[in-house]
């Protein structure tokens, strides 16, 4: 019996090794990954900006001052490159701090730099609808899950002067999860989801603080309650249905009554940005490569993670033997 724990054993510390390789090569593919991330992610905020204003609200867009127009796109260049900054970090907080250092993230973000991606594109004859995002396929050995805290944003703020546009308050990023350095299977898969949670809080945090600024400059209804384009950006990540449009914008309509005396009503559309990994993962092609190697990593995990669950139940149970044997007496 004491062979056969031995045997357990050293398959045990032999999948612990395996884990560790799949570590590096898991925060590996993610550092690249979110790096392409930043970058598109840019861009794609800056091309729904674009349609937002120019198809989906061009009267309101011309009624800005040039000195307003120049402004507000210097605000969501802002937003957007803060926000690939924070996807960024995530990586490189885990490659600089270590295993025995707590993860914690700047609130400093460098001057932006002159980008503004935008092309002109085909108007659609309807209003888009966001397709569903797609998501890497979870691991099938159990894990805890760790909860990432929610992130506070600012309020709607009164309509600035008709000469200036104030930028977006440099927002505090969420804590990025803490480096793989675990042999456990379990562990490291927690690890996976925590980095996924981290980035679709990130993708969250910035539509919401684009919304707002679009609501600053009179863009968007300021009428407009805030947990509507909450509520309708959470039912279009679990829609099946997909409509041809621009990515990342989400359309819903609403029922506005004209005074509290009238029985009368109208139906309004209304048009917000919302970005969804998966829309960004389909408009280039290497962040869509970068994420089919992070499955195909996660699949090598998953394999070890049911084997690694196995030896240890095969070595409780040896331990459990050894032990009834050693008090049992006649």
């Amino acid at each position: 019996m004491a062979r056969a724990i031995e045997r357990i054993e050293r398959d045990i510390l032999a999948l612990e090794e395996a884990t560790r390789a799949i570590a590096a090569d898991l925060q590996s593919a993610y550092t690249s990954y979110l790096t392409t991330l930043g970058q598109v992610m840019r861009q794609e905020l800056n091309q729904a900006s674009y349609i937002l204003c120019t198809q989906g609200y061009p009267e309101k867009f011309l009624s800005l001052s040039l000195n307003q127009r120049q402004q507000l796109q210097q605000a969501i260049r802002r937003l957007s490159q803060q926000a690939s900054e924070q996807l960024l970090a995530h990586s490189k907080s885990q490659e600089d701090e270590g295993d025995e250092v707590e993860q914690t993230e700047s609130n400093r973000h460098s001057e932006p730099e002159i980008y503004l991606d935008i092309f002109p594109v085909s108007p659609s004859k309807s209003l888009p609808v966001s397709s569903p995002t797609t998501s890497v396929p979870p691991i099938t050995f159990p894990s805890p899950t760790t909860s990432v805290p929610p992130t506070t944003f600012p309020g709607p703020t009164p309509p600035i002067p008709p000469t200036t546009f104030p930028g977006p308050t440099p927002p505090t990023p969420p804590t990025p999860p803490s480096s793989p350095t675990s042999s456990s299977p379990i562990e490291l898969a927690t690890w996976q989801q925590n980095q996924e949670r981290a980035m679709h809080q990130t993708l969250k945090k910035v539509s919401r603080e684009t919304n707002l600024l679009l609501q600053k400059a009179g863009i968007l209804p300021k009428t407009l309650p805030e947990p509507i384009l909450e509520a309708a950006a959470a039912a279009s990540e679990t829609s099946a249905e997909v409509m041809p449009g621009p990515p990342n914008l989400v359309t819903l309509v609403i029922e506005i009554e004209h005074g509290q005396q009238s029985q009368d009503s109208s139906l309004t559309q209304i048009m917000a940005i919302n970005l969804r990994l998966g829309e960004i993962e389909f408009a280039d092609a290497t962040l869509s490569s970068e994420r089919k190697q992070i499955r195909h990593i996660l699949v090598q995990l998953n394999k070890v993670g049911q084997e690694y669950q196995k030896k240890q139940r095969e070595r409780s149970i040896a331990e459990a033997e050894a032990a009834w044997r050693a008090s049992w007496f006649e």
